[in-house]
């Protein structure tokens, strides 16, 4: 041996290969192997049963509820405010549509004042209330024995019109004939009374619905009132009291006032008061929608108003009392039920049996003795 070296064999050297692998291994195998008490308790998210899971959803559940519940009120309060502002916007619509309509009648009102200036009316443009008279051709005693006692006449009743704003005429239209006896003899009385509002209209009982829209459509373009009455020639006013029940209605916008009842849809054939569209209102034997007897009802401006601007597409039912209610039975109205508007309430004088004063002709000077105001019982009515 050269260098002076023990010779080393080749088992040897395996032998101190594998040794040195050996504890490398164990070497490694504890250096990245640690026991669980040497874990970083820092990084170790808590691990819950599941009953503590149950109670923290519960305690989450709880929470939102009470949540929701606190706010239940004031979602409510701007639910209803929101609801509340809507309904005042229609409404505001409603009137602002309303006086469009009664600004388009309005639009008439200087040809009919040119009108009845030529024929020597004399027409003011304001009124507190216009009241027609219906009545019909045969009915002249019945228009006599109302200028007789409850119905003032010549300077009288211009006197009323220009210092109280109450206008009153006798309401009628024309014969199938126009121009003829019929139609004359209502010239003759105009000439003498000036008290008729003549309508385009052939007369008759069962055109009084039409007779009624007409009206309505004609008197609301001629003077500007707060109340448009109907009354049948065979009723007792008081003026003065009428005047005095309507003040008190006069700040309402839409009015519909009169004996409100609810009688019953007449089917059967050949009875005086027969519905023939009876099936429109339901099965046989239903009743009517509340609505004001026809003897006497008054309705204000604003719903004359809409009756002329929509005159042609107002259905007519064969009772003309029914018709103005199922008009109105829809609209943002006001119904009045005032009792001294019914029979023998003193405001209007009638009887049920004869839908008038029975005998109205003989018994109308009766009536007003028992229950007609003073002749000066208009005038300390405030204009």
């Amino acid at each position: 041996m050269r260098s002076g070296k023990l010779p080393v064999s080749g088992k040897t050297v395996m032998l101190l290969c594998l040794a040195s692998f050996l504890a490398g291994t164990i070497f490694a195998s504890r250096k990245w192997t640690q026991p669980d008490s040497e874990i970083n308790t820092d990084l170790v998210i808590p691990t819950m049963s599941n009953h503590e899971k149950l109670s923290t959803i519960s305690r989450e559940c709880d929470h939102k509820r009470k949540l929701a519940e606190s706010n239940s009120g004031y979602i409510m309060r701007e639910v209803m405010k929101t609801h509340q502002a809507i309904q005042s916007l229609d409404k505001s619509m409603s009137t602002l549509e309303m006086e469009l309509a009664i600004a388009r009648t309005r639009q008439k009102v200087t040809q009919h004042t040119k009108e009845n200036k030529a024929s020597n009316h004399s027409i003011p443009n304001k009124a507190f209330m216009v009241i027609g008279i219906n009545t019909a051709f045969s009915s002249r005693k019945r228009r006599d024995s109302l200028r007789e006692t409850w119905l003032p006449k010549g300077d009288k009743l211009r006197k009323l019109e220009k210092e109280k704003g109450i206008v009153i005429r006798f309401v009628i239209g024309h014969s199938a004939t126009q121009g003829g006896v019929l139609d004359r003899a209502i010239d003759s009385e105009e000439a003498q009374y000036k008290d008729f509002l003549r309508l385009d209209h052939i007369e008759g009982y069962h055109e009084l619905s039409t007779k009624t829209r007409l009206y309505f459509s004609k008197v609301v373009s001629i003077w500007d009132a707060d109340f448009y009455i109907k009354v049948d020639d065979d009723v007792h006013l008081n003026l003065g009291m009428l005047a005095g029940t309507l003040s008190k209605y006069k700040l309402k916008p839409r009015v519909y006032i009169g004996c409100m009842k609810s009688g019953p849809v007449l089917s059967q054939k050949g009875l005086k008061y027969h519905e023939p569209e009876y099936l429109k209102f339901g099965d046989e034997g239903n009743k009517y929608f509340r609505h004001a007897t026809g003897q006497i009802y008054a309705i204000s401006r604003d719903l004359a108003a809409y009756i002329s601007i929509n005159s042609g597409i107002l259905h007519r039912y064969a009772n003309e009392d029914v018709s103005l209610g199922a008009w109105l039975i829809g609209l943002e109205v006001e119904h009045v039920d005032e009792r001294s508007m019914c029979w023998n309430m003193c405001v209007a004088s009638f009887d049920w049996s004869c839908s008038g004063v029975c005998n109205s002709v003989e018994r109308m000077k009766h009536v007003h003795h028992s229950c007609g105001e003073s002749d000066s019982a208009v005038w300390p009515l405030a204009n």
